[in-house]
């Protein structure tokens, strides 16, 4: 290096360090002049961003050294609450001094609610033929639907009975309903509320079923009852210890008529779940009865001419035969236990039980005799002519005649 050089090095070393002044009077040195360039251009950048969102037009920003100072009023709560959030993303950023307030100022606070509602009365007015079509669409839809379930056919050749075809048709209506809704929100372009209102109503849905669960509960058994009938109308059933003449099965119970001559109303789900005895059923029906001999008595002898005086009852089956037991036996004698089968689409089953023990009594009383007739049996035809029975019957054809529409058992029904 060159002498002159190292001389002018060595005087600009011991030149003394100058401020900068700037245009405004305010003195500087070249570091706070990029500092305070650095301010300006986080302040432009912050109110850039305020301007893009709707109420911050009276907040000021000033930046010192990193520092943002945020001055004014807001009409929005939230964007009060947000402000501090959203200036802290701004790069350089070091500390935010919020001093904004909620504009408590009526006319700023009405005017933009007031463009708000005008806007949106403007798009809805300019919506509203598309709405119109949108409603007429859903309203030919679910019309097109109510018309296919009101058809008879194929609803009733492909359901079981009525109640089931009712079913399909609600189904039917049910599923036109909701694709009058997808056309109706696709044609206004709002197909995505679709799944908002299928949430909805499963919610509602799931609240209805518990509030009404018992009612589900018997709609359900109802149903599987009409499908699947055990009984049929007249047959005499127990169940839940309740006996008497099936008179009809609605969608909610099953209505007995008791031998008393009173209706027996027993919810379906109850039906359903529990033990269900049909004497109706089976053409072949047991009756059974107890009679009491003696200590001194021949309980052999008193066997034999019980059992075949029973066999010798017309009304009483060959096969399976009649059979006779010993029961008990205690200090006061013997009792034996008698049983016969009849056929119940000839005879009456309490009428004949009770002709069986009328002459086995007589045949247990009274020895045979050569040569002596013994006592002839009564008539015991399922439908004797006896007051009771012709009331009973009547009542019930009565009944069944009167609400014949709600019924929903079927001489050609499924048997369970």
């Amino acid at each position: 290096m060159s002498l002159f050089r190292l001389l002018a090095l060595l005087f600009c070393l011991t030149l003394p360090f100058s401020p900068v002044q700037a245009q405004d009077g305010t003195i500087t040195t070249e570091t706070g002049t990029a500092q305070a360039e650095v301010d300006a251009a986080m302040a432009t950048r912050i109110r850039e961003i305020m301007g893009e969102l709707d109420g911050f037009t009276d907040v000021t920003v000033m930046v010192n050294e990193g520092v943002v100072t945020l001055r004014g009023t807001t009409l929005e709560t939230t964007g009060y609450d947000e402000l501090s959030d959203l200036v802290g993303r701004v790069n350089g950023v070091v500390a935010i001094q919020n001093e904004v307030s909620v504009s408590t100022d009526i006319t700023k606070r009405l005017t933009p609610a007031m463009e708000r509602f005008w806007t949106r009365i403007k798009q809805g007015t300019a919506y509203l033929p598309l709405v119109m079509v949108g409603f007429f669409a859903f309203g030919a839809v679910v019309f097109a639907g109510f018309l296919v379930a009101r058809m008879k056919e194929p609803w009733n050749t492909l359901a079981p009975n009525a109640f089931v075809a009712d079913i399909y048709r609600v189904l039917i209506r049910l599923a036109f309903v909701v694709a009058g809704i997808v056309v109706a929100l696709d044609i206004l372009g709002a197909t995505a509320l679709l799944s908002t209102i299928m949430g909805a109503a499963g919610i509602i849905g799931l609240a209805l079923g518990f509030a009404v669960r018992d009612t589900v509960e018997n709609f359900i058994a109802s149903l599987l009852l009409s499908i699947r009938q055990p009984f049929r109308p007249n047959d005499t059933i127990e169940i839940a210890g309740d006996v008497g003449k099936v008179i009809r099965l609605t969608s909610r119970a099953t209505i007995l008529l008791s031998f008393d001559g009173n209706h027996i109303r027993i919810p379906n789900a109850t039906v359903f779940k529990s033990r269900i005895i049909n004497y109706t059923r089976n053409r072949e029906r047991r009756f059974q009865f107890t009679m009491h001999l003696d200590a001194d008595a021949n309980v052999a002898v008193a066997q034999d001419r019980g059992l075949e005086r029973l066999a010798g009852l017309p009304f009483v089956l060959d096969a399976p035969g009649p059979s006779v037991w010993i029961d008990k036996v205690d200090g006061g004698g013997v009792t034996l236990c008698f049983s016969g089968w009849i056929d119940q689409h000839h005879s009456n089953f309490d009428h004949a039980r009770g002709e069986a023990m009328r002459l086995v009594k007589d045949a247990l009383d009274k020895p045979a005799r050569k040569g002596a007739k013994p006592p002839q049996a009564r008539d015991v035809s399922p439908e004797p002519d006896t007051d009771a029975e012709k009331v009973l019957t009547q009542l019930a054809e009565e009944d069944r005649e009167a609400n014949k529409e709600s019924d929903l058992l079927t001489a050609d029904g499924a048997d369970e």
